[in-house]
């Protein structure tokens, strides 16, 4: 096993379940990667958004002037989200493949929290991101490359790890039989504790 020098600070990463099941394929291939972050002393907390009802950016821009680059809508989860966001070292996003790409409320998610990190001078610059796919059979290429888009454009550090993130299954529980889709998301989180150790050391 891989062993990491952490450093004093404590450093935490926020996990993004964009599915509906907050135990479902994506949410256990998240666990899978938040488990090896937390043998290395990183803190982690899941937030699920799949069941939540999200507004889609207006692109208003109000979020610019506001404290906190806060968006104009209060009525749903972003504003308390994107703090959290700002103050992680670490965000992972997780998917399950709805029509080759992510769900509607985790798109909404990326382009509300991308457009306000932006318009706040790029909040999330050189925090460390990486995205997770479930999918039952196509399709999550596409998927895998919208949640890379958040942080490419946010200049973000992205690890990565033996094959693209994802694992395949379609009942609840069935990444789990996927070998190959495991030991990827393993190795992610070893490479995700390695570049924030780095980063923060």
């Amino acid at each position: 096993a891989t062993s990491f020098t952490i450093c004093s600070r404590a450093m935490k990463v926020v996990a993004i379940n964009g599915s509906t099941k907050p135990n479902g394929n994506t949410a256990r291939m998240l666990r899978q990667v938040l488990a090896v972050l937390e043998k290395e002393g990183i803190e982690t907390e899941i937030i699920n958004i799949g069941s939540r009802m999200f507004h889609t950016c207006i692109g208003c821009a109000t979020c610019k002037n506001r404290e906190g680059n806060l968006c104009v809508f209060n009525d749903d989860p972003i504003n308390e989200i994107f703090p959290k966001l700002v103050e992680a070292d670490g965000i992972l996003l997780g998917s399950p493949t709805h029509f080759a790409d992510v769900t509607p409320a985790m798109k909404a998610f990326i382009d509300r929290c991308g457009f306000m990190a932006r318009q706040g001078g790029d909040l999330l610059r050189r925090k460390v991101g990486a995205a997770v796919v479930a999918v039952r059979r196509g399709g999550s290429i596409h998927a895998f490359d919208t949640m890379n888009h958040f942080f490419s454009i946010g200049q973000m550090i992205v690890p990565n790890s033996i094959y693209w993130n994802m694992s395949f299954g379609m009942a609840p529980g069935e990444v789990e039989n996927d070998e190959e889709g495991c030991e990827t998301m393993r190795v992610l989180g070893e490479n995700m504790a390695w570049l924030l150790q780095k980063i923060n050391a």
